[in-house]
């Protein structure tokens, strides 16, 4: 096994551990704490550099910081649009999102950042029918962006 793919399979192991981790955060809360999604920024954008050193290609780096400012950007012009709606923790969180997703590829980025959406809204949609929320109710999104994340990976 080449060093890469230690590096990637490591990256992605503790990448879960931190997504169910601010998954429970956020369903309980409705916050994506500042000290754990800076700290996540951090160590995969210095994965991002060392897999560019180590596999001697700026390709995935440079599509990583594209997928970042990409992604973390939208959600960024959706938290001005509605502050209400989008909390800056998504707003962090979806810079993460985007250099992970922008790591692997575009067409992984345009499904995980789809991805969330489409699972935030059948979320919703289904406890609007079941009548546990209505159209005020306030849903934590940082869940359906890491779903979509992983869609974004798994199924690009």
């Amino acid at each position: 096994m080449d060093l890469r793919t230690v590096l990637v399979a490591l990256a992605h192991l503790a990448l879960v551990g931190i997504g169910v981790w601010l998954i429970v955060i956020d369903a309980r809360t409705h916050r994506l704490p500042n000290r754990i999604v800076l700290p996540t920024l951090a160590g995969l954008l210095m994965l991002v550099l060392l897999d560019a050193v180590v596999a001697g290609g700026t390709l995935s780096l440079v599509r990583a910081l594209l997928g970042a400012l990409i992604l973390g950007g939208f959600y960024a012009v959706l938290r001005l649009v509605s502050p209400a709606g989008m909390g800056g923790g998504d707003v962090k969180l979806a810079t993460v999102i985007g250099l992970l997703l922008g790591w692997h590829g575009w067409q992984e980025l345009a499904v995980g950042a789809a991805s969330a959406f489409v699972l935030g809204a059948f979320y919703a949609l289904m406890l609007i029918v079941l009548r546990r929320a209505d159209g005020k109710t306030r849903i934590a999104f940082g869940p359906w962006m890491i779903a979509g994340a992983v869609v974004g990976i798994v199924f690009p």
